[in-house]
């Protein structure tokens, strides 16, 4: 059995180079099984299913069986050191070659992955266990090979080579100067044999059914509670109208007093005005003259409109045949005293305030504001402008997230940015979950050896995913801190953004008290061409051209913000393969539909 290890520092392409060399090793005929090194607790099932429960109840091992596959699960003691590579390797059924990912300090073959824009120097001059390396960029090295790190053909010849698995007659070996396959695409979001991610429905299904309201409530003056989410319903405290009205300015009178053809009606001395209405009843048989909003005098059930009448010497002259209660609002027939009128949960906006004075609310019950924390990690993260280095990165997720959550109406904790150290990154989480009630996190939610975010909240063991069916934002951690929920955001802004408005934004309504929210959007034509593969929900961005077909951005890479700012609104393609052609009708969700 061969051993083969991919090493690099974080986001220099590990688990994407380890992916695509499984895919590849494996279609030439070559068995293959693979070791990862994880951060501290780990799960390989969701908190709360059966076999969580029972390790947690004190089993030593417990073995998952399926139809599909079975995997055991072996628990540690405290006082015990971690398995060295050489007895977990010990455990594997027997296969032709072991990739493993991580491990770097132990003595097998590996290669190095490496991106320039990490920062990072190359682990290789300083490691002779180190055979090759795969980087993004040309480099000069007088005793290693270099390979392009997208060129997986290439990589898998030199592993297979070295190995000596490539001389088996089963083996085809690419060969430059003669027929061969193509190279695999570069696709990070190819999902390779036996990985099962988290469709989107699934993952906010599960979100629905975990969160609850997380905020107490407080009373406020209903006319100062714009942008607030009610506690509890609200009830008319009179009836809206409080009483029978006319619609129009005109005359009113008893509908009995009149038949068809040609009326006249003596007037009432006197009229009904808004605020000073008529003093006593009308005579059947008369009018009184009346005003719009004005109650109806006792002895008046109908109103003509004043542009219908000819008045003159204390008289009205008009056509019949008019229906009884015409131009006339009934009392309450807007709301009834009593009456619900607006449902515990509901955003309160401009009309709402309106609605609860015209039916004598004063003070509403509302949910306190939602204390949204927003965190940015990352060694390669600084302030915009403090550093001109290519290696740094400007902080632009965090002012996004900050006015997303001020968009959607809560409270926005700036929680600032710490480096890639896991004592720093907990003692912030920790100060974070006792003065916020929900933290937003960005970067270091993938499974990288400095992804410190899903490892701390691994150790919680209560990660729910961090491998979700998405393009932009693959990489996303749901877990709990300290009571406290925290979004594990992808550092990619357009993947941070993508996630917050699908996943966040849904969440923290329920947090805050309010409902689920889900995406609306309408069909609209396609004004571009795409062939999407099955297995993941895609979100492009978008804006509608004047035909009011939906164009998408230049480029789908989650780095280019810029496409996010040129854009109005999201395409969703739903998770299954398709053909897109122009005039095909897609999904469209303006920017404002997600409250933004």
């Amino acid at each position: 059995m061969k051993v083969f290890g991919v090493v690099g520092w974080k986001n220099a392409g590990k688990t994407g180079l380890m992916e695509r060399l499984v895919a590849e090793i494996t279609a030439r005929g070559i068995t293959v099984s693979t070791v990862k090194h994880a951060h501290h607790t780990f799960d390989v099932d969701q908190p709360g299913k059966d076999s969580f429960r029972h390790r947690k109840a004190g089993a030593r091992e417990v073995l998952l069986s399926s139809r599909r596959r079975w995997a055991l699960m072996h628990e540690s003691k405290e006082a015990e050191e971690e398995a060295p590579l050489a007895q977990l390797l010990a455990r594997i059924t027997p296969v032709d070659l072991v990739l493993v990912e991580g491990f770097k300090r132990d003595d097998h073959p590996k290669v190095e992955a490496y991106r320039h824009t990490t920062g990072n120097p190359l682990i290789a001059p300083d490691d002779p266990t180190v055979k090759a390396i795969a980087a993004d960029v040309p480099l000069e090295q007088e005793d290693l090979p270099v390979f392009d790190l997208n060129d997986t053909t290439a990589i898998a010849d030199f592993i297979l080579a070295h190995t000596g698995l490539g001389a088996r007659a089963d083996v085809p070996i690419h060969d430059p100067s003669g027929l061969a396959p193509p190279p695999l695409r570069d696709d990070c979001f190819a999902l390779p044999p036996g990985v099962e991610w988290v469709p989107v429905d699934e993952a906010l299904a599960a979100l629905e059914t975990r969160l609850d309201c997380a905020v107490g409530q407080e009373k406020l003056m209903a006319e100062t509670a714009l942008g607030r989410i009610l506690a509890t319903d609200v009830a008319a405290l009179r009836a809206n109208p409080p009483g029978a009205n006319s619609a129009v300015d005109g005359y009113g009178f008893r509908h009995a007093s009149i038949s068809d053809g040609p009326q006249v009606l003596p007037l009432e001395e006197g009229r009904s005005a808004a605020g000073a209405p008529f003093e006593g009843s009308v005579t059947p048989g008369k009018a009184v003259r009346i005003l719009t909003g004005a109650l109806l005098p006792e002895g008046v059930d109908t109103v003509i409109m004043q542009e219908d009448v000819t008045a003159q010497d204390g008289k009205i002259a008009f056509h019949g045949g008019m229906r009884k209660g015409a131009n006339v609002r009934k009392a309450g027939e807007d709301t009834q005293a009593g009456q619900t009128a607006l449902r515990a949960g509901r955003l309160l906006g401009a009309a709402d305030l309106g609605f609860m004075a015209a039916i004598g609310v004063r003070d509403v019950s509302v949910f306190r504001k939602l204390r949204v924390g927003v965190l940015s990690t990352g060694d390669e993260i600084v302030p915009p402008g403090s550093d001109l280095a290519p290696a740094k990165t400007y902080d632009a997720n965090r002012p996004m997230l900050l006015g997303m959550v001020r968009n959607w109406g809560y409270e926005a904790h700036d929680l600032g940015h710490v480096a890639d150290s896991r004592e720093s990154l907990r003692a912030r989480l920790d100060e974070a979950a006792r003065t916020t009630d929900v933290i937003l996190t960005s970067g270091g939610a993938s499974a990288g050896e400095e992804d410190h975010v899903s490892a701390l909240l691994e150790e919680t063991g209560s990660l729910f995913s961090w491998r979700i069916a998405i393009k932009p934002g693959r990489p996303l951690a749901l877990a709990i801190w300290n009571g406290v929920p925290v979004f594990g955001l992808p550092g990619n802004p357009v993947a941070a953004f993508v996630c917050t408005a699908v996943f966040a934004r849904p969440a923290l309504s329920r947090l805050a008290g309010g409902p689920w929210l889900g995406r609306r959007g309408f069909l609209v034509p396609a004004a571009f061409e795409k062939r999407k593969k099955a297995g993941r929900r895609e979100f492009l961005r978008a804006r509608l051209d004047r035909d009011g077909a939906a164009e998408v951005f230049a480029s789908e890479g989650s780095g280019r913000i810029s496409g996010l700012s040129w854009a109005d609104g999201l395409v969703e393609l739903d998770d299954g393969a398709r053909d897109i052609q122009k005039g095909d009708l897609v999904k469209y969700i303006p920017y404002a539909d997600l409250g933004l």
